[in-house]
């Protein structure tokens, strides 16, 4: 497969998609094969290049954890040790569960913290101040209950790391990781990506008309507790440079069988569009009989995806600039590529059709702590609406990423409680409902993360 190839594919799904801008890499067979698409930015356009910086959102999650598996190889940190022998100040609403949550807890989520609803913006905007803040977040289930996806979590796995080193969270990255991996062109700080060429993110309104997305990022300048979960910008060269670090024998950073310890799976995962199971961070899922290991994220009209085949010597990253079309192009570009390089085909699940029951059963709210989950169904068919709460929109004096609007879901084969999304920008998502202990409908499960129900349909 030749490198116009792929630029001519990366070229035509970015149109279909209308995406401003992309960029894609594929290491293969010791090559690595670079494709880029249209600008940085409607507003003030310049062409997309291999250095030009994206923010990673969620897949800085896997340098975070990188780092603290350094720690633990260094002897600083065991992963079994509860997370209070780093952070004694560590308080829950649940004391029982604060003394429990191990680091390990943190790293696959585990944990049964909730999403991330703290606001530390009447602080310093640092790690200390949003851990200061966590006896406000609601626990879903006890600690190694059930893996729920957490941003909490990573950012609490970012607070052991500053108190076991004794530097920031940034610092200590860089250091740990960035600098002896030789990612020269990866950053925390707003400071060093303006100075250099970077995308800029971009929402669709209702007409359909794109918009520049504002924040840049999903955090505040300035604001560092989110930075674990989340707040990486990198470029495609470099995230290229990183999968062949976790595809090697870790070159001084890592000992060999601690790299390889990230891609085992330490807790299963069910019906999960993100994998049959989580390592030490990283998802991993079976695809046509190849196994492989990935991250992805979203921001504020940014989507990121790094997905690796260890066995094969394979990575494919894909960035896009626009919501919420960036995700389904970069889940094509990597369909594609495994196909195309691997002859490794992803099957798309078939749902059942529509069962009028089973949607009445299901129909109603659910919610995190962030956002609403709504199902409905007008007796032709089920839908799926999510999007940030109301209120916490109101009381937000920053731009937030549209909601999702209605889409189409449908039952899988089975049991009757795996769906999977068949329209816009989640199509394909999968997940699964839960029920209590009298067998009712108690949760639902999108994207990793539990929404428990709020309220049947009225």
């Amino acid at each position: 497969m030749t490198q116009q190839q792929l630029s001519d594919f990366v070229t035509a799904t970015a149109g279909e998609f209308g995406l401003p801008g992309a960029a894609v890499g594929v290491l293969a067979g010791g090559r690595e094969l670079p494709a880029f698409h249209g600008v940085t930015s409607l507003g003030n356009p310049l062409p997309i290049d291999d250095k030009t910086l994206f923010p990673l959102a969620s897949v800085t999650k896997t340098f975070t954890a990188t780092a603290l598996m350094r720690l633990v190889a260094e002897g600083r940190v065991e992963l079994d040790a509860p997370v209070r022998r780093y952070v004694p100040e560590l308080a829950l609403p649940d004391e029982r569960a604060a003394a429990r949550i191990t680091v390990l807890n943190l790293l696959n989520h585990t944990a049964g913290l909730d999403w991330n609803l703290i606001d530390t913006d009447d602080g310093d905007g640092s790690l200390a101040a949003f851990v200061a803040k966590l006896a406000g977040l609601e626990l879903i289930a006890p600690p190694g209950a059930r893996a729920s996806y957490s941003q909490a979590g990573y950012n609490l796995a970012g607070r052991v790391i500053e108190k076991v080193t004794g530097l920031t969270f940034e610092k200590a990255v860089t250091t740990l990781v960035l600098e002896p991996v030789g990612l020269s062109n990866t950053f925390f700080g707003v400071d060093d990506v303006m100075v250099r060429r970077f995308a800029v993110g971009h929402n669709r309104d209702q007409d359909g008309t794109l918009r520049v997305a504002r924040p840049w990022a999903s955090w505040r300048a300035g604001t560092h507790g989110n930075n674990p979960g989340g707040g990486i910008a990198s470029s495609v060269g470099d995230l290229l440079r990183w999968a062949r670090f976790h595809l090697g024998a870790g070159e001084g950073v890592l000992p060999a069988e601690t790299l390889h310890r990230m891609k085992e799976p330490t807790v299963e995962l069910r019906a999960s569009t993100l994998g049959d199971a989580i390592g030490v961070c990283w998802f991993l899922r079976d695809v046509d009989g190849v196994r492989t290991v990935g991250h992805g994220g979203s921001g504020n009209g940014q989507f990121a995806e790094l997905l690796i085949a260890p066995g094969h010597d394979f990575a494919v990253v894909s960035l896009a600039n626009a919501g919420p079309d960036g995700h389904p192009f970069n889940q094509a570009v990597t369909r594609w590529a495994l196909e195309h390089y691997l002859g490794v085909v992803e099957r798309a699940p078939e749902p059942l059709p529509y069962d009028a029951a089973r949607a009445r059963e299901v129909a109603g709210r659910y919610e995190i702590d962030a956002m609403n989950l709504d199902l409905a169904t007008d007796g032709l068919r089920l839908t799926l609406e999510v999007g940030i709460k109301p209120e916490i929109r109101r009381a937000s004096e920053t731009e937030m990423p549209p909601d999702h609007p209605p889409a189409a879901i449908g039952f899988l084969p089975g049991a009757g409680e795996e769906y999977v999304i068949t329209e816009g920008g989640l199509k394909g998502q999968r997940g699964f409902f839960s029920r209590d202990g009298g067998g009712a409908v108690a949760g639902v499960d999108l994207a990793g993360r539990l929404f428990r129900r709020a309220r049947p349909a009225s």
